[in-house]
């Protein structure tokens, strides 16, 4: 029986289109969830929406239409994103889902009656952009810091969530490798130790779009406590695939994911999850990318004119494990032109183009040897994507620098070129997370499958192998 692999992305907000920022994630995702397919794991990828926002309450208002129709519109974009981007998610939820509502109020009244919710009265600074109560520590110049915005002082009647019992646990999951990277736990422990853990109002009053609380009609579900919940909504029939084994977010959410969500779980006595990975922002011009600073990129219209797989490359690539990384299209070309284009392209042109000519011979594969497929797993597993795909294009050089030094053209070498071409198999497979479309190409070029287990299977020598299209036309 395959062992199980739970992986989810943060659900979207729909008020706005998608960015590049989304779709950042959701590639992070996809390339562990395929990774994990090629070592065999049964697979379970979801990623979804978040439509009980108020966020969306004030954008439908704004379109001048109903927020059914604006949330069941909206979301069609985010289907659209990961479809132009070769996202393989296995499940896609929306939190307005008849399954969710149910999910999100059967876990609220569990809390409730074990007796972690109370009715109260809350005071405070609320920004409307985080769906969220501000401390007077966290505004920077009195606006919250990810809206720049001023937030709405309110005072209403409320259910608490005894966030503050949870404390020792939340310390513990953290201290013990709950949150990756470390440095993203530091600061968790370290907002715990310094503000400590104040009860959670998860209640909103007198709204007409959410989900009702199962336990009082006037209130609807705080909306974070509702989204979530998601997770444990889509995690297969019957939560088989529960708890997640990776949950991939970015560093603004890292205190729900890593504090709240815990907390919730434990209280509704449900397991929590094994890893919380968070990435950080990617930035235009040192700036966050935001619907409220204007500066929002279209993923789908760079995919379109680039393709999905280059999109795909250069995030990876660019951005390192744990760092934010800045977007800007000149880095993206010159990804694409050095690197797309006159490393992997030329190799898969160059080699097919000779063997067309000179046919191979097989032989032991010397090459391979300078492959550090090891450390490149160990890096899969630590999740430094980043990493993993450098060592793949290391070896993609090595591989550049054998036939250049070789110089099969002149000598006709056909075991050389047998080399070369079985490392190709090899280098195909291996990016095929990353960019799983070029990777098929040269899979169908060369004649052989994606699988994990043809890397240790010599390639085929009768294989009738041509030059075919180029991969990457330079910019």
């Amino acid at each position: 029986m395959k062992k199980k692999f739970y992986i989810t992305t943060a659900i979207d907000y729909v008020n706005a289109k998608p960015h590049i920022g989304h779709a950042y994630e959701k590639i992070l995702a996809d390339v562990v969830a395929r990774w994990k397919r090629l070592l065999e794991y049964n697979v379970h990828f979801v990623t979804g929406t978040d439509e009980n926002a108020q966020k969306n309450v004030l954008a439908a208002k704004e379109e001048g239409i109903p927020v059914k129709e604006f949330v069941d519109k909206n979301y069609k974009f985010f289907i659209e994103l990961c479809e132009k981007l070769n996202i393989s998610y296995d499940d896609f939820i929306r939190t307005t889902e008849k399954r969710h509502i149910q999910t999100a109020q059967e876990i609220f009244k569990k809390v409730h009656d074990r007796g972690d919710i109370y009715k109260g009265e809350y005071k405070g600074y609320y920004c409307v952009g985080c769906e969220e109560y501000k401390t007077e520590k966290g505004l920077i110049d009195g606006k919250c810091p990810e809206h720049n915005k001023e937030p709405e002082y309110r005072k209403e009647e409320a259910y608490f969530f005894k966030l503050s019992k949870y404390k020792k646990q939340v310390l513990k999951l953290l201290e013990n490798g709950l949150v990756l990277p470390k440095s993203k736990a530091k600061e968790m422990i370290s907002r715990i130790k310094e503000e400590g853990l104040k009860d959670l109002n998860v209640s909103r009053p007198n709204l007409n779009w959410g989900i009702d609380s199962p336990i009082d009609k006037k209130f609807k579900i705080y909306v974070w406590f509702d989204a979530l919940i998601n997770y444990v909504t889509a995690s297969g029939k019957n939560r088989e695939f529960w708890p997640a084994d990776c949950q991939v977010i970015g560093k603004g959410i890292n205190w729900f994911h890593s504090v709240i969500w815990p907390a919730m779980l434990i209280s509704a006595g449900i397991k929590t999850p094994k890893i919380i990975w968070i990435h950080g922002y990617l930035t235009v011009e040192g700036k966050k990318i935001s619907k409220t600073l204007g500066n929002l990129i279209d993923p789908i219209a760079l995919a379109d004119k680039y393709s999905s797989d280059v999109l795909r490359y250069f995030l990876v690539r660019e951005i390192p494990f744990e760092n934010d990384g800045d977007f800007s299209e000149k880095a993206l070309i010159d990804r694409y032109n050095n690197e797309l284009a006159d490393k992997l392209g030329n190799l898969i042109s160059r080699v097919s183009a000779l063997i067309e000519k000179n046919e191979m011979q097989k032989s032991e594969n010397k090459l391979l040897k300078k492959l550090k497929l090891k450390e490149i797993k160990k890096h899969f597993e630590n999740y430094e994507l980043d990493k993993a795909l450098n060592k793949i294009f290391a070896f993609i050089d090595e591989c550049n620098a054998y036939v250049q030094n070789k110089k099969p053209w002149e000598t006709k070498d056909k075991k050389v070129l047998y080399e070369v071409a079985d490392s190709i198999k090899t280098i195909a497979i291996l990016l095929w997370p990353f960019i799983p479309e070029t990777s098929e190409k040269i899979a169908k070029q060369f004649g052989f499958k994606i699988d994990l287990k043809e890397i240790k299977k010599p390639l085929n020598e009768k294989n009738k192998i041509i030059k075919g299209e180029i991969l990457f036309k330079k910019i």
